[in-house]
């Protein structure tokens, strides 16, 4: 019965992590949202969906990693994502934080935007969506 119950928990996880990923990419795609943007946005809407919609351009100066092309923005702004799920929960923020990098880094070898940019041309709108959905898969693992 508990593993039942666990392997329900994890396709649900799953079901909202490809629903999540297909509406980062969307939103990116739109031209509405940049990287950052778009992540907080799907997190917001389907974990904190009573958090106002403007909550979103708290954001919008870490597209093109920060402006100087550092760190992604689709990263970062799964970052304020988690603390906006999480609340004050920082022991578990500093957690998935780490799982998020760690996870970003084995897929596209960096979390420097302006390297993700050269090495991998055009991949912003779907790394986007990548990053949105595992932040849904892992805020719904709990």
């Amino acid at each position: 019965m508990f593993w039942q119950k666990k392997k329900q928990q994890s396709l649900e996880a799953m079901e909202l992590g490809e629903l999540c990923r297909i509406e980062g990419e969307a939103l990116y795609r739109s031209g509405k949202y940049h990287c950052a943007e778009a992540v907080l946005e799907v997190i917001r809407k389907h974990f904190t969906p009573e958090v106002p919609e403007s909550l979103v351009h708290t954001v919008s100066g870490f597209g093109g990693g920060s402006g100087s092309g550092c760190i992604c923005g689709a990263v970062s702004g799964g970052t304020v994502a988690l603390g906006l799920v999480l609340g004050d929960d920082k022991k578990r923020i500093s957690h998935l934080t780490r799982e998020l990098h760690s996870w970003f880094k084995d897929k596209y070898d960096f979390t420097c935007c302006k390297i993700i940019r050269q090495n991998h041309k055009g991949v912003c709108p779907v790394l986007t969506g990548e990053v949105a959905g595992k932040i849904a898969e892992m805020l719904s693992a709990r």
